[in-house]
């Protein structure tokens, strides 16, 4: 008896998992359309990305809101709102996990308890970054990849050692000296002269820094030992992945890529964003106006990943269906325009191709090398794979 009642229930739940999905999409889909149909008629109170680009390392408050905007360059967003919210949302979201409130959320940066530790060596990789490097931005006077060591080398060592100003200070200062200097060369020498998207070099840094960082940092006689990720990392029971977690899991997504994985992180990450536009539609998305778009497909590939890989996040508690958020779909979208075509397959094409790839990246970097490095494999793979294909099909 309790079997059939299993197997009577099941196709219920997919049911309703999928009709929430379509639903989010279709909610999404009607806010962007009504974003972009009035776009025409938002104030422009912000200068726009061209005169914030031009200011940014001339004036220090536009210095400081350039850094913060960096916090969102890994969704494609460029809003220092956007990165007030996100930080105030994972503040928000640690503060609650740690007096476990029931609407904290997904555990923050995998619930290891470093967020703090995360946060700040990536703000300082950051910071670093942009005082070492911005110069190419002012000698260039075109975007460059000053943001990278915000979600990759930084972040990677306090997870690998573990909480403290040593291992946060050492972990910016190698992802300042190694992860953007290696974005900038391939982003420059290399993509820009095969007219391939910007994002494929940033990516492809972070994942061969990691490979020249991790041995080294390994020798590093102050780092303390690798630290076991803690109990509360990996959850005792998955929860019930119902049409709730659907939406829930689709929103953590958003975060996943600056070690977040929050609820509360997206939100705060996705209100400063239209906020932003709402503001000034110029200034997001590098000034192209393609926010509305942008999102229909993030959201789009984000709920199909979860929806599509669901039993994998049954299976091994967590699983990289962020990455097409980060790389295919949005990268799409900036290289086809805004058109359904552009949208609907990058969308579509990433959510199939990209989680399983960089699952099996992952589980396949060397040792001592931080898995997410893996993650970053996919993305470099999927973007140089799928994005030129799409041009003989848009």
């Amino acid at each position: 008896m309790l079997t059939t009642t299993r197997r009577a229930t099941r196709p219920a739940g997919a049911l309703g998992r999928w009709l929430t999905g379509t639903a989010l999409v279709a909610v999404t889909t009607g806010l962007a359309l009504l974003l972009a149909r009035v776009s025409g008629s938002l104030p422009h109170v912000l200068g726009g990305y061209d005169e914030w680009q031009a200011q940014a390392y001339h004036r220090v408050p536009q210095f400081l809101r350039w850094v913060l905007g960096d916090t969102t360059e890994a969704q494609f967003y460029k809003t220092a709102l956007g990165g007030v919210g996100l930080l105030a949302g994972g503040w928000v979201a640690h503060v609650a996990g740690k007096r476990r409130r029931r609407w904290a959320g997904f555990p923050i940066a995998a619930g290891t308890g470093l967020w703090p530790w995360v946060t700040a060596a990536a703000l300082l990789g950051l910071v670093l970054s942009s005082l070492a490097w911005g110069w190419t931005i002012t000698a260039t006077g075109a975007w460059q990849p000053t943001f990278v060591p915000f979600v990759s080398i930084p972040p990677m060592v306090v997870l690998t050692y573990g909480a403290g100003w040593r291992v946060a200070v050492t972990g910016a200062v190698l992802g300042a000296a190694t992860t953007t200097p290696v974005a900038l060369a391939l982003v420059n020498f290399v993509c820009l002269p095969l007219g391939q998207p910007p994002v494929l070099g940033s990516v492809t840094a972070m994942w061969v820094s990691a490979l020249l960082v991790f041995p080294l940092s390994r020798r590093l006689p102050w780092l303390p030992p690798p630290v076991t990720a803690p109990a509360a990392a990996v959850p005792e029971a998955a929860p019930r992945q119902g049409p709730a977690w659907v939406v829930r899991r689709v929103l953590a997504d958003f975060t996943e890529a600056p070690f977040h994985g929050n609820e509360l992180a997206s939100l705060g990450l996705l209100a400063g964003t239209v906020l932003t536009y709402l503001l000034d539609p110029l200034t997001p998305v590098y000034g192209s106006g393609l926010l509305p778009a942008m999102l229909t497909a993030q959201v789009l590939t984000a709920t199909l990943g979860v929806l599509v890989h669901r039993r994998q996040w049954e299976r091994h508690g967590w699983y990289p269906t962020f990455v097409p958020i980060v790389s295919v779909a949005p990268a799409v979208v900036l290289t086809y325009g805004p058109t359904w075509p552009a949208v609907l397959t990058g969308a579509v094409l990433g959510a199939l191709a990209a989680p399983p790839l960089a699952a099996f990246a992952s589980r396949r970097m060397p040792f001592g090398v931080h898995p997410c490095a893996g993650n970053t494999v996919a993305m470099t793979v999927c973007t140089a794979v799928l994005v030129p294909l799409l041009d003989i099909v848009l």
